[in-house]
């Protein structure tokens, strides 16, 4: 057990050197690169990259490199991306982007696979079971993983408020913050001025020191792991018969009702940290508070998750998923109708605190939906919700600069009430199909947030 326990602590702690880095980062782009939209239009590439990775990229190198060297592979592709952030143009930035986009995919599955490999080999040896085994050791990652949010954001905000640019913020440089922003690069001349070279460097420095150091530990600490599962790989077919599965699947009514759910997921995340974090944070009170926003977002976010993944077999998912609705449908109205005051300082954290208990439904339950409503044909149907998440984001970063935030706030509505009204439609597609054991009774247990959420 010890040899086991030390990889699967590697791993968790590889991923959270990684991402911290990455959390760090992205909350920053659209603050940090607003220029042409640079930063927004990095993250558009970077989940475009990450949908094509998805469908044909995990098999084809876990076969050739096995997991661990998929794993130290895939992290050097973030590590490129904090070097491109480095000297931030479109000849350095979007090819970062999807370079990181393509790793993307194969290092968390070959996470997965690994994980679930090695507790499969230690419940053999020991005589356990290989479920209890494998969820042990999925929760001491994400336990570990989950943190990773609150230290890149915690980083950068403790970095940049070094800035010597910090000062009073004019009221007519107030006017152009909020839902009826100014759309320019530098909303205004105090809170969205960009720090100094020297403080980005350092916090880029730091950043990509953090990737090194997991790329590090993954060569040094973590074992190859030998088994026929993970050398098995599909011959030469893995994209096609990928591909063709995910898209057989569509044929299901009940998958192509879930497509409004799924895309809104990359919606309303990609609203609070490419617009929230810019148009209301960054430009009222300046860049140095988007990471104290975002811990507070993130750190809400995942106790919720916890919370809502035990309780939910006792509330039933629709509970739930009507809980989310209602706050985040309350969190748009507040930022269509609220003008951003640095005086009322709360309330610049109530809305990601608030956002996070919604956002923790989204994932958890709508992960869960997935494997209850399609528990015969799993990998297909978690292949369309990649697919159509990372559509959601790459749908809303590619408009982001080129839209008011507050016509973005009725779209992002818009999508939650088609939503809901398409997740309603499902509910009474398997209630009608099972009037005696409907599917709102059955056990739903929350599962780990995808890895496009953290990607």
């Amino acid at each position: 057990m010890e040899r086991n326990l030390k990889n699967v602590l590697v791993i968790s702690f590889g991923f959270l050197l990684l991402f911290t880095a990455y959390s760090g980062l992205q909350s920053l782009q659209s603050s940090l690169n607003a220029e042409e939209g640079l930063g927004v239009a990095s993250l558009s590439v970077l989940y475009a990259a990450l949908t094509l990775s998805s469908m044909f990229l995990p098999p084809i190198l876990i076969k050739k490199l096995g997991c661990k060297w998929t794993i130290a592979v895939s992290m050097c592709c973030y590590v490129a991306y904090s070097l491109g952030n480095f000297y931030a143009s479109w000849y350095t930035l979007i090819p970062t982007s999807m370079i990181l986009g393509l790793g993307g995919a194969p290092l968390w599955s070959a996470k997965c696979t690994y994980l679930t490999i090695a507790g499969t080999l230690y419940a053999e040896k020991a005589g356990k079971s290989a479920k209890d085994i494998i969820n042990q050791y999925f929760g001491i990652f994400f336990l570990v993983f989950q943190t990773s949010g609150v230290w890149g954001n915690l980083i950068s905000s403790l970095i940049l408020s070094q800035s010597s640019n910090q000062g009073e913020i004019s009221e007519e440089d107030l006017e152009c913050c909020g839902a009826y922003d100014c759309l320019t690069d530098t909303t205004n001349s105090t809170g969205s001025e960009r720090p100094s070279d020297s403080l980005i460097y350092t916090l880029l420095g730091v950043y990509t020191a953090s990737g090194v150091l997991a790329v590090l530990l993954v060569i040094i600490f973590l074992d190859q792991i030998k088994s026929d599962q993970a050398e098995t790989g599909k011959g030469k077919i893995p994209f096609w018969s990928t591909f063709l599965a995910t898209l057989r699947h569509l044929k299901d009514k009940r998958q192509c009702l879930l497509i409004p759910l799924t895309m809104y997921s990359g919606f309303e995340q990609a609203f609070l940290s490419g617009d929230f974090s810019k148009s209301f944070v960054t430009c009222a009170l300046g860049i140095q508070y988007v990471g104290y926003m975002m811990i507070c977002f993130a750190g809400i976010n995942s106790l919720c998750s916890l919370l809502f993944g035990k309780i939910s077999q006792f509330t039933g998912r629709k509970l739930l998923f009507a809980l989310a609705a209602v706050l985040n449908t309350s969190c748009l109205i507040t930022v269509l109708l609220w003008k951003p005051d640095p005086k009322q300082l709360a309330v610049f954290f109530v809305i990601p605190g608030l956002w996070g208990v919604s956002d923790a439904v989204w994932q958890t339950q709508t992960n869960a939906l997935y494997g209850i409503l399609f528990e015969k044909n799993k990998e297909a149907a978690f292949a369309n919700y990649r697919l159509w998440e990372s559509v959601g984001f790459v749908i809303a970063f590619a408009y982001s600069t080129k839209l008011q935030v507050f016509i973005k706030a009725y779209i992002v509505l818009s999508v939650l009430a088609l939503s809901m009204l398409t997740y309603g439609a499902v509910e009474y597609l398997e209630a009608k199909s099972s009037p005696g054991t409907p599917a709102a009774t059955k056990k739903e247990n929350g599962g780990p947030h995808s890895q496009e959420t953290h990607m």
